[in-house]
């Protein structure tokens, strides 16, 4: 099968926003590429495998590609991806110098071919993220496995914003614990919870495609009867609304969320709301211009901050409810 492919390089920073874009726009799958440089040193305490080829992407800047299927009219495509990035400027989101290009692929260059990149990965000192298509063995009792398969949309772990999320849940999680973890994307966070002694998690997402990816991965680590996906938003939850389901008794004691800081600023009275006394509210995905607004208006709804993580240009909050 022959499929349109748009390629646009960006910005770092712009990266989820324009992906979500390329998906509203009807892409079947999308892939991102950031700078690499195997010459900087990496991290290796965990045993992390890191089996990336370098690239001529500049530090600070990626590539993202989404995969149309023929027939459908490019022209229109591009001229509403082009529009929705130069938007991101009046969010203070930098797109950079934003170019596009169209052309043809052949569906066997882009569908499988990254797999290969993808090996058992170690993020913390429990948790290990193993791709379904790798044999890969517990290298002690206390070792725990996400099984993953990504799909081409969503994160495999490897990106700084799930690995510091994943970490900093493996310092916050007591066993029993329930958890609401909003923009679940492939479900990594709530299978990771799970992993770490987490009793239920609500996964919630409004992608209806996230939500399939995530129930999947759900069934691949045999924890159907723990996490529930959900197509919806907390505020829906809160409140009840719509089709919104619950199988966690709220409030909750931890609520995770690795999403863009511009949406984290949006529902933070929600997550407040969600959480007992004392609870803990993990929000990952902050670009590192955007960490002293977070953090400002996390203190401002009655957070304190209990840690702060980085990696590279990324920030992780843990804030705990007054």
């Amino acid at each position: 099968m022959i499929w349109k492919e748009l390629t646009i390089h960006t910005t770092e920073e712009a990266v989820e926003m324009i992906s979500n874009f390329l998906h509203e726009a009807g892409a079947g799958g999308v892939t991102i590429e950031e700078h690499v440089d195997n010459d900087k040193p990496r991290d290796t305490s965990l045993g992390q495998w890191f089996e990336i080829p370098p690239n001529d992407i500049p530090e600070g800047e990626a590539k993202i590609s989404g995969y149309f299927p023929e027939g459908i009219d490019m022209e229109e495509v591009v001229s509403q991806v082009k529009e929705r990035t130069e938007e991101l400027r009046e969010y203070d989101i930098d797109p950079g110098n934003p170019v596009i290009t169209v052309r043809d692929v052949s569906e066997d260059d882009w569908a499988n071919n990254w797999k290969q990149y993808f090996k058992p990965i170690r993020v913390s000192n429990r948790l290990t993220i193993k791709p379904t298509w790798e044999q890969y063995e517990p290298e002690s009792p206390e070792e725990r496995i996400i099984e993953l398969d990504p799909g081409m949309a969503f994160g495999t772990g490897t990106h700084p914003t799930t690995s510091l999320c994943l970490r900093t849940l493996e310092g916050v999680i007591r066993e029993g614990d329930e958890v609401i973890d909003v923009g679940t994307g492939s479900g990594i966070l709530a299978i990771g919870a799970c992993q770490l002694g987490a009793s239920r998690v609500l996964a919630l997402d409004l992608d209806p495609v996230a939500v399939s990816s995530a129930m999947e991965n759900t069934r691949l680590n045999r924890l159907e009867e723990q996490i529930l996906v959900v197509e919806s938003d907390l505020l829906s939850v809160l409140k009840k609304e719509g089709d919104a389901q619950v199988n966690v008794q709220l409030p909750v004691r931890v609520v995770v969320a690795n999403i863009l800081a511009e949406i984290i600023l949006l529902f933070i009275e929600d997550v407040y709301e969600a959480l007992q006394p004392g609870g803990y509210y993990i929000a990952s995905g902050i670009y590192k211009n955007k960490e002293q607004a977070v953090e400002e208006a996390l203190v401002a709804a009655g957070f304190e901050i209990a840690q702060t993580a980085r990696d590279e240009d990324w920030v992780a909050f843990v804030a705990r409810k007054r």
